[in-house]
């Protein structure tokens, strides 16, 4: 019997052609999932802020003393007279959701006091949330309150809120004492 204490040629020739084949399909591979993951990041960015508009939103109503008016024409504007929810680090704000018309955009509006369509001596703030809006509804029945957004060629968003009531109309005093009171007994 002969012992072997080398490779031949054509072995050496042959196992250098199989790990080339190897390296080029993990190089694809790996260059495969650098892709995914890049998209895969700017789907999320894009989420995040999609997530943040509404969460915004949605503490926008939440902070409200429940006094939210709600205007329809091609869009739904709301306006939510008192929130405690300031970008702005204002103790009580108006805040605004309008989609304007320049590229349909979503925006968000706030102030102290101030009425719309703005005038130069109003002081703002306005952050454009969204654009190519498609669908922008709110509904307030009783106390619940449905938010329905839709951008142009992305899946729609919505989302319910319980437990905001309408503020309930201020009694006009009439000034003649309230005769359903009684007397403290001793």
């Amino acid at each position: 019997m002969s012992s072997r204490k080398a490779f031949t040629l054509l072995e050496v020739l042959i196992s250098i052609a199989l790990l080339g084949i190897v390296v080029v399909a993990l190089f694809s591979a790996v260059d495969m999932m650098q892709n995914s993951n890049e998209h895969l990041a700017k789907h999320l960015e894009k989420a995040k802020k999609t997530t943040k508009a509404t969460k915004v939103l949605y503490l926008d109503m939440m902070g409200s003393d429940g006094n939210i008016t709600i205007q329809k024409d091609e869009f739904s504007r709301v306006c939510i007279e008192d929130t405690r929810n300031s970008l702005y680090a204002l103790p009580s704000a108006k805040v605004c959701w309008v989609v304007l018309k320049k590229e349909n955009t979503l925006a968000r509006i706030e102030g102290s006091a101030y009425d719309l369509p703005l005038n130069s001596e109003q002081r703002v703030e306005i952050d454009p949330i969204m654009s190519d809006i498609e669908v922008f509804d709110v509904y307030h029945e009783k106390d619940k309150i449905l938010v329905l957004i839709k951008q142009k060629g992305k899946e729609p968003i919505s989302f319910m809120l319980q437990g905001i009531t309408k503020p309930s109309p201020k009694k006009k005093s009439t000034g003649k004492p309230d005769t359903n009171t009684t007397a403290p007994t001793e």
